[in-house]
This record gives structure tokens, C-alpha cells and sequence, in this order.
């Protein structure tokens, strides 16, 4: 049997993938066998009518060894 932890993360980047992969970089400094990332929501910041970055909330989804 396998527990399994989910923690909540805010990643930004330049677009959503760089997010998500910053967010999961950051989190497996101090997490080991993370094995999901699902989003919640996504916001977008604009600056004179442009997307700037994104911000990204996720739910990190990790194996709690024994």
C-alpha cells in the first residue's frame, strides 16, 4: 500500500509550461517521488495589452516512503 501527500504550489514563468516546470524544480528540492501535477487555475498578468507572465496554481501529488 502506497500513501500518497498532496501539497498546493503558485509556480510563474513566462508561459504555462514554464511554470509548471519551475513549480515542479522548486518543489523536488525538498520532495522526492512527486508523480503529479494537476492545475487549479491559471492567470495570466498583462501589461499594455500583452501577456507578461503566467501564474499558475497547482496541486503537487508526491509517494511518502516507508
Amino acid at each position: 500500500m502506497s500513501i500518497v501527500k498532496v501539497i498546493e504550489v503558485l509556480c510563474e514563468g513566462k508561459n504555462i509550461e514554464d511554470a509548471l516546470e519551475s513549480g515542479v524544480r522548486e518543489a523536488s528540492k525538498t520532495i522526492k517521488n512527486i508523480k503529479q501535477i494537476d492545475v487549479k487555475w491559471i492567470h495570466a498578468h498583462v501589461e499594455q495589452g500583452k501577456i507578461t507572465s503566467y501564474r499558475v496554481n497547482a496541486k503537487v501529488s508526491f509517494v511518502i516512503e516507508h
